[in-house]
């Protein structure tokens, strides 16, 4: 839901909408959008010619909301930014404005009109400009009377045919039409009239469909717009783009040329995310055949932020002309592997680890679709290294990663080295003070033998790190590994937190080309859990990932700031203790072997009125030890407990309960482990 700025707001707009509640103007609902008496008798088909890849962009929302820098200079700026630095010619086209961009009042003829401090020149202008680019402008306005942002902009329900010819009289090429303030008109009727608008102007305008998912647009919007949202709004930290993933994945078979699922703008270069979860995002975004609609400030992102992307063998997956959307393979364990049919034959594969911790992913050449071959080039789109495989598709994916490859039955596989698989093995928690045991594998995945393979591991200075056993071997057929023991000693006081390692392995081609492939992961060091039974709220945890704001220690989750939170209170009852988070959230704490219990009382904050399902889970070393079932705010505060006797790492995850994160506001009141 585009545009409101807390989720407190966003809650009650959905139950006016549902409702048919008018939120601005307190008018009664109209019974029917009338069009004007020049509209067609019969209304024109969806052009068949828009949007035949997904569109790629720039829209300003993620990055300014309705801040005063966004404005003409903003624009022209992102217009710019796109040819000098070759995102123009990597495929983005579309310089889109979102809300903010008018007056709060039309004209005494009922025309819409831009903010002239934003806009001095108004859109025609800033459209020529980016025309003169080579590229196209893009607007917003939503199908109800009222946009989003609580200022009160004015929407186009009952203006449809004037305001669709206002654009097109501008030069604008395409269209984000919100869903805030609809009055309870039916969403198919109140899209399909701005459909017919915007035909009637004779303007190729690529049509976005906001409407947050919630009438099922995959099933009725192929004939009505080019792309639509399939979810609620995105936000710039994990948990939200994880949930928007998995909310996306499903709908596969509904896309295609022309018609394709919208899981919201990209977040990549805002901040709340690493880089590694930021190629994820992209990643999969492209895997999705998802539209690219940049969401950052390019005047000052980072080289980072343009190497995302740019990546141009990554654009290419999403800009694929057969215009398949990836299907999910598998994702046991939060190991998922999501394979794209590429126009070419070959299949575009993503190794996504929704994890907190590096995990093994893999898979095979015949399970994504490809046919039977002695052996297979697979194309790495990050590293932009090619190498051949038997046919096991595999690595080992850093927390929140995203291993991207493209993988075909290719007779030049020989051309290239053997792909080899690097891994860790035994636990990367290492207390300061105590040697931690690990073994690193390098495999080879190839139809032709690894040769002088050799391995090395590094940690921070300081850090001993020591091998127990061989680290090198003349030889590694297909399917071999050179398995190495090391000894892993952080410095006695060490501070608690996480620490990089550094696995490097080369080796050489039967045709004597040398390989360096390199995995990074992380160790962790910890300290022992106290004895007797501690509050979860006051421990330190491993890891924390939210889908809205921190998780936060004794309040609920509040809003989207650390400590903004309130007196966590379930059915009623305040409870002075606990965690407050957001689905979908995990927080993981070091057990040690030496604790034996995890207890709580779980449930859906009051501060969320009659929304919210959350599903509360307890998990020991990888297995669930206990889940609360689908909880509402309906019901009071429910106890949970799990038997975590020997686990290394308990985790705490809370889930949406099948309908999405919003108000998803979760509570572990009184959340406690017993050592």
């Amino acid at each position: 839901m585009r545009h409101l700025h807390t989720r407190t707001t966003r809650r009650r707009l959905v139950g006016a909408l549902a409702a048919g509640v008018l939120c601005a103007t307190g008018l009664a609902a109209p019974a029917a959008v009338a069009a004007p008496a020049t509209a067609p008798a019969a209304a024109p088909a969806v052009d068949a010619g828009l949007a035949l890849t997904p569109p790629m962009g720039f829209n300003n929302w993620n990055s300014t909301h309705c801040r005063a820098d966004f404005n003409e200079a903003m624009v022209k700026g992102i217009a710019d930014i796109f040819v000098e630095r070759g995102l123009k010619d990597a495929g983005y086209e579309y310089v889109n404005l979102d809300d903010c961009w008018a007056l709060p009042s039309r004209d005494a003829n009922g025309k819409l009109v831009p903010d002239p401090v934003r806009f001095p020149g108004g859109i025609k202008a800033v459209a020529e400009y980016v025309h003169a680019k080579g590229l196209k402008l893009g607007i917003y306005t939503s199908a109800g009377t009222k946009t989003c942002n609580t200022a009160g902009f004015p929407g186009a329900l009952g203006h449809e045919y004037s305001d669709a010819q206002q654009f097109a009289d501008w030069g604008v090429d395409y269209l984000k039409y919100d869903n805030c303030n609809n009055q309870g008109v039916d969403a198919k009727q109140r899209y399909t009239t701005m459909r017919d608008a915007l035909a009637a102007t004779g303007r190729p305008i690529v049509y976005s469909i906001c409407e947050w998912g919630e009438n099922k647009p995959w099933e009725w919007a192929a004939d009505v717009g080019q792309l639509w949202r399939t979810t609620g709004d995105i936000s710039d930290n994990w948990g939200s783009m994880l949930s928007i993933l998995k909310q996306n994945l499903p709908l596969a078979p509904h896309a295609g040329p022309g018609r394709w699922n919208d899981p919201d703008m990209l977040e990549v270069g805002n901040g709340g995310m690493t880089d590694t979860e930021y190629r994820s995002h992209f990643s999969m975004w492209a895997v999705m055949a998802a539209p690219l609609l940049i969401g950052s400030d390019l005047r000052s992102a980072s080289e980072e932020t343009f190497e995302i992307l740019g990546n141009r063998e990554v654009i290419a997956v999403d800009q694929d002309p057969l215009g398949k959307q990836g299907a999910v393979v598998s994702s046991a364990g939060g190991r998922w592997v999501v394979a794209k049919e590429m126009r070419d034959g070959s299949r575009a594969v993503a190794l996504f680890n929704e994890s907190g911790s590096a995990q093994r992913i893999t898979t095979s050449a015949a399970a994504v679709g490809l046919p039977d071959a002695d052996a297979y080039t697979t194309r790495d789109l990050w590293q932009h290294r090619s190498y051949n495989t038997a046919g096991t598709i595999s690595a080992t994916v850093p927390a929140h990663g995203t291993v991207l490859v493209r993988v075909q039955a290719d007779g030049r596989w020989a051309q290239h080295p053997p792909a080899v698989e690097l891994g860790l093995e035994g636990g990367t928690l290492v207390e300061a003070g105590r040697a931690a045991a690990l073994t690193s594998t390098v495999t080879d995945l190839g139809r032709t033998a690894a040769k002088r393979v050799s391995v090395a591991l590094t940690g921070p200075e300081g850090w001993s790190v020591k091998a127990t056993s061989p680290t090198s071997s003349a030889s590694l057929p297909t399917g071999r590994s050179l398995r190495t023991k090391w000894a892993v000693k952080a410095p006695a006081g060490t501070p608690v937190g996480s620490y990089g390692l550094t696995l490097k392995a080369s080796y050489r081609s039967p045709a004597g080309v040398h390989v360096d492939s390199v995995l990074p992961v992380s160790a962790t060091v910890v300290v022992a859990p106290p004895s007797g039974t501690s509050g979860l709220g006051d421990l330190a945890w491993l890891s924390a990932t939210n889908g809205w704001g921190p998780v936060e220690r004794n309040t609920s989750n509040g809003e989207s700031d650390a400590g903004d939170g309130n007196p966590i209170t379930i059915g009623g009852v305040v409870y002075g203790t606990g965690l407050g988070v957001h689905a979908e959230s995990a927080v993981e704490y070091y057990a040690g072997g030496a604790c034996e219990a995890v207890t709580a009382r779980v449930g859906v904050d009051d501060e969320e009125g009659a929304d919210g399902s959350v599903v509360f889970e307890i998990w020991a070393d990888g297995v669930k030890a206990a889940s609360s079932g689908v909880l509402t705010n309906a019901m009071p505060g429910q106890p949970i407990t799990a038997d975590v006797t020997g686990a290394q790492v308990v985790r705490l995850v809370a889930t949406d309960g099948g309908d999405g994160i919003t108000s998803d506001h979760g509570d572990w009141a009184e959340a406690r482990l017993s050592c």
